[in-house]
């Protein structure tokens, strides 16, 4: 059903309409008449108000719920009301002071990460997803470290100051073999990805014009293998706060928050679905049904792309949560927040 647009409906029926929607919101319970009567502002009887959700229930922009006789907004209302209505609450003060500082605590891009996806779950009260982003960091430092009993530990340091650890096995003793490995690979990294020096290296040993001897090649081959074949398991989404979508209203309806807990753990597919709010210009609202996949568990997304300090676009972050999410307040935190991280991005 094609719904009415908002232009199209009397003020009164705008202004119940808009005070149903944020009553479905606030309590996530259907309001009904008695409710809408109470409020002296209207100044309208229950019969009148009755005869106004008839009509926007017939218009597709309420629904009754059950055998509930109050209303709530469907997922055409709440795209009506979004587009056409909102108010948007711009972030106070103290929640621009406290996302500043959540951000800019120290550490590695990993760590800003986590802390971006958490932050977006706690402003919310819904679950928090940040995208990693697909751009690789450059490289500063690659060093091989002995740990005896045929192991060495593989430390590489990015640019940004993040260190990351693995352990490979060796099959002969290591000796000044690591050494010679770890500087070789070093003299190649500088400002590079790990990619790009990986091939690098790779056409200088084919060529045989790396200098090492049979011990360091093989050196080389194994710590090239062993982040690289990282870096394609690497997760491509954090999400954080999925406990919130348990909420007491959700608790009635524990079908539909198990099959959005079972969409969550498809990560690729809620990547496939933030890649899409990429190239917006601004924050993008996916209400219930619009999207396939949480279509069945009646949630709403609301992303933004986030962007390093040249400008361009690295990944997505946004929140998840029931359809009531409280769009007015949430949509200009998530773009806040992702202009916050965008600082820290190099």
């Amino acid at each position: 059903m094609t719904s009415t647009p908002i232009t199209e409906l009397t003020d009164r029926a705008r202004e119940i309409f808009r005070r149903v929607v944020e009553g479905y919101i606030d309590s996530g319970q259907p309001v009904g008449s008695k409710t809408l009567a109470a409020d002296a502002a209207l100044n309208l009887s229950p019969a009148s108000i009755r005869s106004v959700l008839a009509e926007l229930e017939g218009l597709g922009l309420l629904a009754a719920p059950h055998t509930s006789a109050g209303r709530m907004p469907t997922d055409a209302g709440l795209r009506i009301f979004v587009d056409g209505m909102m108010r948007v609450a711009e972030p106070s003060a103290e929640e621009r002071a406290q996302i500043e500082a959540r951000l800019s605590e120290s550490g590695p891009v990993e760590q800003a990460l986590q802390q971006t996806s958490a932050l977006l779950s706690e402003l919310s009260g819904a679950a928090g997803m940040v995208m990693v982003p697909t751009r690789e960091q450059r490289l500063a430092q690659f060093s091989l470290v002995p740990l005896g009993q045929g192991r060495a530990l593989a430390v590489l340091v990015g640019e940004d100051g993040g260190v990351e650890n693995r352990v490979i096995e060796l099959d002969v003793a290591a000796g000044g073999s690591l050494e010679a490995a770890s500087n070789y690979i070093t003299s190649r990294l500088a400002g590079r990805t790990l990619s790009e020096a990986s091939l690098a290296m790779h056409a200088e040993i084919k060529a045989g014009k790396s200098q090492l001897d049979d011990a360091s090649r093989d050196l080389v081959e194994r710590g090239l293998a062993v982040w690289s074949e990282d870096a394609g398991n690497r997760p491509v989404l954090i999400v954080r706060g999925a406990a919130n979508l348990l909420d007491e209203a959700a608790l009635g309806d524990i079908d539909r928050v198990r099959s959005l807990l079972d969409d969550l753990e498809n990560k690729q597919s809620v990547s496939a679905l933030l890649e899409s709010a990429r190239d917006a210009e601004a924050t993008r609202i996916f209400i219930g049904s619009e999207n396939r996949l949480f279509g069945l568990s009646g949630s709403s997304v609301i992303a933004s792309p986030y962007r390093d300090m040249e400008g361009r676009v690295v990944g997505v972050l946004g929140v998840i949560g029931p359809t009531r999410l409280n769009y007015a307040r949430v949509v200009p935190m998530v773009d806040l927040t992702a202009r916050s991280l965008g600082k820290l991005i190099a």
